[in-house]
């Protein structure tokens, strides 16, 4: 069958990409112990994954052929919707810390306390979410045809309390953070220098780079969250909370959505699309930020040299 897709396969293709460019910069960012940023580029480059797979299964149909792979990707979804506002805040909450702190050098308990308090936010935050959302989960997943599998979501007032809540509240508490930052990047900039000399993690160029980074990022979530309890309000009548078990009737069921029906609604069509694009735009935008810098250039340069040496000692 022909996809329903005029443009396919244009998003798989951007999918892909975005993949493969969200972690090219993985290596060298785990040997400076960017957690934070590491976390970013794990859960946009898990995300795109999925993306990509289910974009390609369900390109012209809505047929539940996968179900375990559903699962599994519909809960990634769910958690990286979480994951990457989380890993925003850990950038956020890094680059106050340098810039407010007294300090002028880390030892490596301080390092390793810091990858833990993020590790806590960036997994901790989107695995307790998930917790919550099985309250709130009507039944075991959706597939939208060309989107794919999505989780499923209760539309009551629970849900945007345990679920819906949390990119947005997580994109306020970065946006803090980033204004804190910035008050008190202008209040030592004579100081700033000095600071990030004692960091050996992190240069001013990177710096920058990142707080760009967390600022587009938080200047995407908060809206894109809104939206979306927008579209759900007005979509769908809001169902009162009964109990559990009335929540979790016949939980097995999975709700197959042809194209032909989310198009037919002009706000579903962004809401999907917005799904689809925005964590691809983001791996973009960190390859353009991170891809092109000093040290990634030095990586390039040190891999290619590798290479040359294996094919040189095979001959």
């Amino acid at each position: 069958m022909q996809a329903s897709d005029p443009t396919f396969p244009l998003f798989p293709i951007f999918a892909f990409l975005a993949f493969v460019l969200s972690v090219i910069p993985l290596p060298w960012h785990f040997q400076a112990w960017n957690s934070g940023t590491c976390a970013f580029m794990i859960w946009v480059g898990c995300f795109c994954l999925v993306l990509f797979v289910n974009s390609l299964i369900w390109a012209d149909n809505a047929i539940n052929s996968v179900p375990v792979w559903c699962d599994i990707s519909s809960q990634i979804i769910a958690g990286a919707g979480v994951g990457i506002p989380a890993s925003t805040l850990c950038i956020s909450r890094r680059l106050y810390r340098i810039t407010s702190t007294q300090i002028v050098s880390y030892t490596r308990d301080d390092k390793r306390r810091a990858i833990y308090e993020d590790i806590a936010i960036a997994a901790g935050l989107p695995l307790l979410v998930l917790i919550l959302h099985m309250i709130v989960q009507p039944h075991r997943f959706d597939i939208f045809e060309e989107y794919g599998c999505s989780p499923a979501t209760y539309n009551t007032l629970p849900s945007y309390f345990l679920f819906y809540m949390w990119p947005i509240l997580i994109g306020l508490v970065s946006l803090v953070y980033s204004s804190l930052t910035l008050r008190t990047f202008y209040m030592r900039r004579i100081q700033f220098s000095l600071i990030l000399a004692s960091n050996n993690s992190i240069n001013p160029s990177r710096y920058l780079r990142l707080m760009l980074l967390a600022l587009m990022d938080i200047m995407c979530t908060i809206p894109l969250g809104i939206y979306i309890i927008y579209v759900d309000l007005k979509g769908l009548p809001l169902v009162p909370w009964v109990s559990w078990d009335d929540t979790h009737f016949d939980f097995g069921r999975v709700v197959l959505v042809p194209a032909v029906i989310w198009r037919s609604n002009p706000e579903n069509v962004v809401a999907i699309q917005l799904n689809r694009w925005v964590p691809v735009v983001c791996a973009f935008v960190f390859f353009a930020l991170f891809g092109f810098a000093e040290e990634a250039m030095k990586n390039y340069k040190r891999a290619f040299w590798r290479i040359k040496e294996r094919e040189r000692e095979r001959w």
